[in-house]
C-alpha cells in the first residue's frame, strides 16, 4: 500500500472526525483521543491501525510492516461508523439534556419553596 493511499485514508478520518464530532486540530491520533466516549472503543482501535499505519508509511523500511488489507479494512469501519453520526441529532440530545436538568433543578426547588412556606409561615 502507498503512502500517498494511507495519507488519503487519514485525511479523510480526520475530515470526519472534525465535521461528525467536532475534533478539529491535531493528528489523527491525537483526535481519535479527544473523541473519547463519543466514538466506540472498537473504531477508536480501527482509528489507530490508520493512524499508526499512517506514522509507519512516512519511512521506507518501515512502510513495508504495514498491513494493507487490514489498514483499508479498518479505514471502511471507521469511516461508515462517522459517515453515520448525524451532528443535528447529537446537538437536539444535548440540548434537550441541559433543558431536562434546568426543569427538573427547577421542580425541586419550587417543591422545597413550598415546603418552606407551608412549614415556616406563622
Amino acid at each position: 500500500m502507498e503512502q500517498a493511499e494511507i495519507d488519503r485514508m487519514a485525511a479523510e478520518l480526520e475530515r470526519l472526525l472534525a465535521e461528525k464530532l467536532g475534533c478539529e486540530s491535531g493528528t489523527l491520533s491525537h483526535r481519535l483521543a479527544k473523541a473519547g466516549r463519543r466514538l466506540p472503543a472498537r473504531m477508536r482501535a480501527r482509528g489507530r491501525v490508520v493512524a499508526e499505519a499512517a506514522a509507519l508509511a512516512g519511512h521506507p523500511k518501515l512502510a513495508l510492516r504495514v498491513d494493507g488489507a487490514r489498514v483499508a479494512k479498518a479505514h471502511a469501519e471507521v469511516a461508515a461508523h462517522l459517515k453515520a453520526i448525524d451532528p443535528g441529532h447529537r446537538r437536539r440530545g444535548l440540548a434537550l439534556s441541559v433543558a431536562a436538568t434546568v426543569v427538573f433543578n427547577l421542580l425541586i426547588f419550587a417543591v422545597l419553596l413550598g415546603l418552606a412556606i407551608r412549614f415556616l409561615a406563622p
